[in-house]
C-alpha cells in the first residue's frame, strides 16, 4: 500500500476513457492547456507591471521633489 502502481493507473485510464469517451477528453484538454496558457501569460504579465513599478515611483518621487523645490 506504498502507492499506485503503474497497473492501477492504466486501469483508472480506461475506465475515464470508457466514461467520458475520446472527444469529451480532448475537449476537456484543450480547454485545460488554454486556460494553463492564460495563466502563464498573466503571470509574465504580472512580472513585466512589478518591474516597471518601480521606475513610475521613482518618476512621481522626482515631480513631488520638484515641486517642493518650487515652493
Amino acid at each position: 500500500m506504498a502507492g499506485i502502481g503503474i497497473w492501477q493507473l492504466v486501469i483508472i485510464l480506461v475506465i475515464v476513457l470508457l466514461l467520458f469517451g475520446t472527444k469529451r477528453l480532448k475537449n476537456l484538454g484543450g480547454d485545460l492547456g488554454g486556460a494553463i496558457k492564460g495563466f502563464k501569460g498573466a503571470m509574465n504579465d504580472g512580472e513585466k507591471n512589478t518591474e516597471k513599478e518601480p521606475d513610475d515611483q521613482k518618476s512621481v518621487q522626482d515631480d513631488s521633489d520638484s515641486s517642493d523645490k518650487k515652493d
